[in-house]
């Protein structure tokens, strides 16, 4: 990595959060669609029943 910005305007806040996108965007990712999620969207379903009103 450089010290250098790649845009000469960039300020030192706008570079910052550009390299904190690129590195959360370089993290692998959880799986999407595995059992913690339909866990929970089963739970959400089987609670909606007696809430009406939580309805999406």
């Amino acid at each position: 990595m450089t010290d250098q910005p790649e845009d000469p305007n960039e300020t030192p806040i706008q570079r910052a959060l550009r390299l904190k996108k690129a590195a959360l965007a370089a993290k692998p990712k959880p799986p999407r669609g595995g059992r913690f999620q339909r866990e929970q969207a089963a739970a959400a379903a089987s609670s909606s029943k007696s809430k009406p009103w939580m309805t999406r």
